[in-house]
């Protein structure tokens, strides 16, 4: 009876308003939906950390720019070009498992195919030194890539995977069913829910490498650690289309939740649909959607040019790859207790404060955090002495302040970057949504760690050059991209704030 009563306009009491503003009924909708964000969060954490823990310990880490820059990138075009033309012809359910599928099939392949016969799939070590020491200085990290060709296959579907599956298909389905007023309330929950799922993949992750210390000698410790965790990506992927078929069957049919005539993205509509191309014209000549790309690219460009330092940092610290990999999902367990703590007060400054403000946070507390990282990588020798009179290393340090960085800006990002941004695309109508989210999300994304990615790898291309020597003009390039990015913030913030206001009013 209580929800009832609040359902009908009454506020919920103070504590509930903080931390679980939602009604009974509306549980039916949020906790599939959260669920699903939780399977395709795990994934993503998951692979980020083993697409690192493969390139680094196995290339180097001055080949994930190029990686980035001249793989993901073009990769994330024909994505999209592929994407855009399925639209056309699929419901959104049937794009939603053709787009999932590619990749639980590879990384399944991956672990118990592709890795166990590395000897015969690969060029063998040799084979790649021979090649570099008789190439330019500029192939010698392209000569990589392609030695190791399948790790970098599984670097490059990995960083798409958090593209094409969170940030555009999940968003994008969230959009579709979700009104303006509900959303304020709900996205926070959704991200909520989907943290959870970082701080168990943090111990299953850790647990999973940690098999090293129990398997017989002679066993690959590595490759088994692969294969417990190959195996719960699958298995989470088919439960993720499981959820999201179980929603168009009871959620969708429901008129408190969804009330338009047909279900979203239904091939039925007697509406034409705009080709690629005028699509794609629309959405390069709309302000608004370019705003929301500058937010996007300006976002990857700058974390980009801190992660890659901090990488390296880490792989100079931690050279095995199960003691890389388990670092790392120490490092996401953490991060993701800080995630969810900033969801709570993200979920509330988003209720209490303009949009401007809530999407500013993002670009100045990474300004200041990512700032005083490269200080402290750039003049962190001078400390020697006294670090050492502690007993630990400059490079242990940096990369415990590059942890610190990257985990504050993460949690910033999911809990108050993703749902702004995910807001301002609300009132936008159905082909935009899908089209024009598919290229902001999916292009500008990729071209916003490409942009990072491309900067560092020209800078590498330079004889002798390191991660440690091109610091100070990467450094540069970091503030200039912050300053604009706050820029951007404020140029969109007129316009979300007045179409969110008409939106609301029309409701």
């Amino acid at each position: 009876m209580a929800d009832n009563i609040q359902g009908n306009g009454q506020e919920f009491g103070k504590m509930r308003r903080i931390f679980f503003p939602l009604y009974a009924y509306e549980l039916k909708k949020a906790i599939p939906m959260g669920f699903m964000f939780f399977c395709i969060l795990f994934n993503y954490t998951c692979l980020r950390n083993i697409k690192d823990s493969l390139i680094v310990t196995g290339s180097g880490a001055e080949v994930i720019p190029f990686l980035k820059g001249y793989c993901v990138a073009p990769a994330a075009i024909l994505f999209i070009l592929f994407y855009t033309k399925a639209s056309n012809i699929l419901s959104n359910e049937h794009l939603f498992y053709a787009t999932l599928t590619p990749f639980i099939l590879f990384f399944g392949c991956f672990a118990f195919f592709i890795y166990p016969h590395l000897d015969i799939l690969h060029f063998s070590r040799e084979t790649i030194v021979s090649w570099r020491a008789s190439a330019p200085s500029f192939l010698h990290w392209p000569i990589a890539i392609i030695g190791n060709w399948s790790y970098s296959l599984f670097y490059i579907l990995a960083e798409i995977w958090g593209s094409a599956l969170l940030a555009l298909s999940f968003w994008q389905f969230a959009n579709q069913i979700t009104k303006t007023a509900e959303a304020k309330r709900m996205y926070a929950f959704f991200a909520l829910m989907a943290q959870i799922s970082v701080l168990l993949e943090g111990k299953v992750g850790e647990w999973c490498s940690n098999i090293r210390t129990k398997v017989p000698a002679g066993v690959d410790a590595w490759g088994t650690s692969l294969k417990w965790m190959m195996g719960i990506v699958v298995v989470l992927g088919i439960f993720t289309m499981l959820i999201y078929r179980w929603i168009y069957k009871c959620v969708l049919t429901d008129k408190r939740f969804y009330d338009k005539p047909e279900l979203p993205g239904n091939t039925g509509k007697t509406k034409k649909k705009m080709p690629l191309w005028q699509s794609l014209k629309v959405i390069v000549t709309s302000p608004y959607l370019a705003l929301i790309t500058a937010l996007v690219v300006c976002y990857g460009t700058s974390v980009n040019l801190v992660e890659g330092l901090w990488k390296k940092q880490i792989g100079l610290q931690y050279s095995n790859p199960n003691d890389y990999t388990a670092f790392m999902h120490k490092f996401t367990f953490y991060g993701g207790i800080a995630s969810m703590v900033m969801l709570i007060v993200g979920g509330n400054i988003l209720r209490i404060c303009r949009w401007f403000t809530a999407a500013l946070a993002t670009p100045v507390i990474l300004l200041m955090l990512g700032a005083s990282f490269f200080i402290f990588v750039l003049f962190g020798k001078a400390l020697t002495p006294f670090l050492e009179s502690l007993s630990t290393t400059p490079i242990f340090c940096a990369v415990m302040l590059g942890a610190c960085v990257v985990a504050v800006s993460k949690a910033v990002k999911y809990a108050l970057f993703d749902l702004t941004k995910e807001m301002a695309y609300i009132p936008l109508d159905e082909e935009m949504k899908v089209k024009g989210k598919a290229v902001v999300e999916v292009v500008g994304g990729r071209f916003g760690k490409a942009g990072g990615a491309w900067i560092q790898s020209l800078l590498l291309l330079i004889p002798s050059s390191t991660y440690f020597t091109i610091a100070p003009y990467t450094f540069t390039i970091f503030i200039v991209i912050c300053s604009l990015w706050i820029f951007s913030v404020k140029a969109l913030s007129h316009r979300v704030e007045e179409i969110t206001e008409k939106s609301e009013k029309q409701a």
